[in-house]
């Protein structure tokens, strides 16, 4: 079988099943491992699929964002892990910066009467900060109902009057090439602003956002680093050549 008539049999699977294993497209196309993993890797490099742990993955929407209560639970142990690693590394006296997101939210319960001071566009933290007795800011801006987020011109304007020894956010996408991205413009521009803030820059996210490209970018992969839980060594090395990058583990 031609490298192009493989790559559109892989392409029609994933339309149909969402993940196709690499053991079924071997069967499938009678060839061996080692090409259909060359397949995977260009067909990723060109945008069409992500890989995953032992076959590739269908791409997410570049618009489609879940809400709140949808992502809570989602990879809900992996976020734990990430979270406790990303809280170690507040140190009393710091000011930080932290976005709306769900893996944030696993981080409070970690910071729990530190000395720190607080700044945060989350409207879900605060009621953890206040009980946790950590100095809380709030940004201005408008609510974003399906997140919880405050963003817009409000929340830009106000993240001026702040300077941060650290940033923690999270991300819908991250991608060699295309950085990092999210569903909504509003949140990019705010997640961008707090960065440049920020004396060092972390992106907090399990590995299901590798490979997936979004509709709005924040910034480039080199301008945070990434704290995640599990990624393949293939994987692992081609984000490590472009950032700083801590895999989490149990």
């Amino acid at each position: 079988m031609l490298t192009p008539e493989r790559h559109e049999l892989i392409l029609q699977l994933l339309k149909l099943q969402s993940v196709v294993k690499i053991q079924e497209l071997i069967d499938i196309t009678n060839t061996s491992e080692s090409t259909i993993r060359r397949d995977l890797t260009q067909l990723e490099q060109e945008g069409f699929l992500k890989r995953v742990h032992g076959g590739a993955a269908r791409l997410q929407g570049k618009i489609n964002e879940p809400s709140m209560s949808e992502k809570a639970f989602k990879n809900l142990q992996e976020k734990k892990m990430i979270a406790g690693f990303a809280a170690n590394l507040v140190e009393d006296g710091d000011s930080i910066y932290l976005d709306a997101g769900s893996t944030i939210t696993e981080m409070l319960p970690f910071l729990k009467n530190r000395d720190i001071v607080v700044v945060t566009n989350g409207l879900m933290h605060l009621s953890s900060l206040l009980e946790a007795r950590i100095q809380t800011f709030i940004t201005g801006g408008y609510v974003k109902e399906k997140t919880n987020a405050l963003v817009g011109r409000g929340a830009i304007l106000s993240l001026d009057n702040y300077r941060f020894d650290k940033c923690f956010m999270g991300v819908n996408g991250i991608h060699p090439e295309y950085g990092y991205t999210t569903p909504d413009q509003e949140e990019a521009m705010v997640k961008s602003k707090a960065l440049a803030l920020s004396r060092e820059a972390f992106f907090v996210a399990d590995d299901s956002k590798f490979s997936e490209v979004y509709f709005s970018k924040i910034a480039d992969l080199h301008e945070a680093s990434i704290i995640t839980n599990s990624l393949d060594e293939e994987v692992n090395d081609l984000y490590s050549r472009k950032t700083s990058i801590k895999v989490v583990k149990e």
